[in-house]
């Protein structure tokens, strides 16, 4: 009950209501069925939940030319008889109706409604995998005594398999949190098996060197026992420019020419240069994607920005090394084609400031043996380099192809 509360006030919760806190809008094709201030989703997560949109907010007439279907109690089904819409047995806050919308045959946009919104307008499809509030909640892992932290749960999401950047973050601030006094400027992580969301994290640092200037730590990531990742992370005390040189920011279009895409993330701007981002196999490029980022809010603890600025790193390097070959995407990922993060490194330059543009430049360096290299440079708008990446994906034949997997493992 308590992520539900953290998202909604008590009195919907109690009703089995979540407020979405967005401008929504239901399409069936071009026909828009319905625009609220006001919907509610049944769970959180949504992808555990249905959208509810009050009756007074949905255009009934434009919804019945759908049918056929029963106009009552139960439901309106569209011209190939798939449910479409229901009329729900809660009742909205005000008392008015409700109706409940189906995900497959209908468009659900969803604008950001949050505090701050005007500076990050985030439009996505319902379901969304969640608010950049929720993420930074997964990687503030709570100290449990000694130097063992715990991971928060979240839910059993469509895909119920936590990222190796969320575990990158849990290693960065586990560390920071057991050495307060230095900042991060290094951390590594090997992702040895997958963890799920609905159960917590154990996190275990080991202090294997506290020194005045320098700190190495050990950090173990387990989920029942089991081992998920293995990090390790430098810590500095700090010290002023000696001598002082950065790489040069690439030669490419800025976040207002590039391409929104949707990542399931609210509070959360992504915009990728020239749409390179994208899993159709027979599209074919260089072996890089650059894609812009900004959020709507950002956590006040260092460590915290840092886990978030070292969350997506992990998302570029399998899309980059697949682009220059022809008939390999990321849309056969987990079905023919076997693809994970194997182990992710960032290191810290600047602070972020996560609430400007930030430029993610990825470009697959190697691939072969069923493996690739990637390597990456974050900077800000005006060209100051913020840290730099390197991931280790493995990308190669999945066993058992012929049947695939099922679509609940897929993201």
């Amino acid at each position: 009950m308590e992520v539900l509360t953290r998202v909604s006030p008590p009195e919907l919760v109690k009703h089995g209501l979540i407020d979405v806190q967005a401008h929504v809008r239901v399409m069936h094709g071009e026909v828009l069925l319905a625009t609220s201030d006001r919907a509610f989703s049944t769970a959180w997560p949504e992808a555990n939940g249905s959208l509810l949109v009050p009756e007074a907010d949905v255009d009934m007439a434009k919804l019945n030319d759908l049918g056929p279907g029963d106009v009552g109690t139960v439901q309106l089904a569209g011209p190939s008889g798939e449910v479409v819409a229901w009329r729900d047995s809660r009742l909205a806050p005000d008392g008015g109706g409700l109706i409940g919308f189906a995900r497959k045959p209908l468009t659900t946009l969803m604008q950001d409604r949050r505090p701050g919104w005007k500076n990050v307008s985030t439009v996505d499809r319902f379901p969304r995998w969640g608010d950049i509030e929720d993420l930074v909640h997964l990687m503030d892992v709570r100290p449990v005594g000694g130097d063992a932290y715990e991971g928060a749960t979240y839910g059993n999401v469509q895909r119920n398999v936590v990222e190796g950047g969320q575990l990158l973050g849990d290693v960065i601030v586990a560390a920071s949190r057991t050495d307060p006094a230095k900042r991060v400027v290094s951390a590594h992580a090997i992702f040895s098996r997958p963890a799920v969301f609905h159960e917590p994290l154990q996190v275990m640092v080991n202090r294997s060197r506290m020194g005045r200037s320098f700190s190495t730590l050990a950090v173990e990531i387990e989920q029942h026992g089991k081992p998920i990742a293995t990090g390790s992370v430098l810590l500095d005390a700090g010290a002023d420019d000696l001598i002082r040189h950065v790489a040069v920011m690439p030669d490419v279009p800025g976040p207002a020419d590039a391409v929104p895409y949707d990542f399931g993330l609210i509070g959360r701007e992504l915009r990728i240069i020239d749409g390179a981002y994208d899993p159709d196999p027979d599209r074919v490029g260089e072996p890089e994607i650059h894609s812009w980022m900004r959020h709507r809010w950002q956590p006040g603890e260092l460590c915290l920005r840092q886990a978030v600025l070292a969350q997506p790193t992990t998302h570029w390097t399998i899309g980059a090394a697949m682009r220059p070959h022809k008939g390999y995407g990321e849309v056969q990922a987990h079905r023919t084609i076997s693809t994970g993060v194997m182990s992710s490194t960032i290191f810290f330059h600047e602070d972020p400031d996560l609430t400007e543009w930030l430029l993610y430049s990825t470009r697959a360096t190697h691939a072969g043996a069923g493996l690739a290299q990637g390597e990456g440079r974050i900077f800000n708008e005006v060209g100051r380099l913020i840290a730099t990446y390197t991931v280790q994906v493995m990308v190669r034949a999945l066993i058992g192809a012929e049947t695939g997997m099922k679509d609940d493992r897929l993201m």
